[in-house]
């Protein structure tokens, strides 16, 4: 199966659920989002969300940083 992922095509054995991506891409889940084909999929839904051929994805990672001001 082949997916866009943050612009770029890769491909994966199929079927595949949004929740088992992110797994094997190995982002932790509690700090991503997920938009599949324009359109945003809250957490609660990635283990029923299905793959499909020809599927776009935006994944953005969450980071903590910055520094203290003195």
């Amino acid at each position: 199966m082949k997916l866009a992922i943050n612009g770029e095509d890769r491909l994966f054995e199929g079927p595949l659920t949004l929740y088992e991506l992110v797994e094997h891409l190995g982002m932790k889940t509690d700090r991503v989002a997920v938009e599949l084909n324009r359109n945003i999929v809250s957490r609660e839904r990635w283990a029923q969300t299905n793959l499909g051929d020809g599927d776009r994805l935006e994944i953005v990672h969450f980071v903590g940083g910055g520094r203290n001001a003195v």
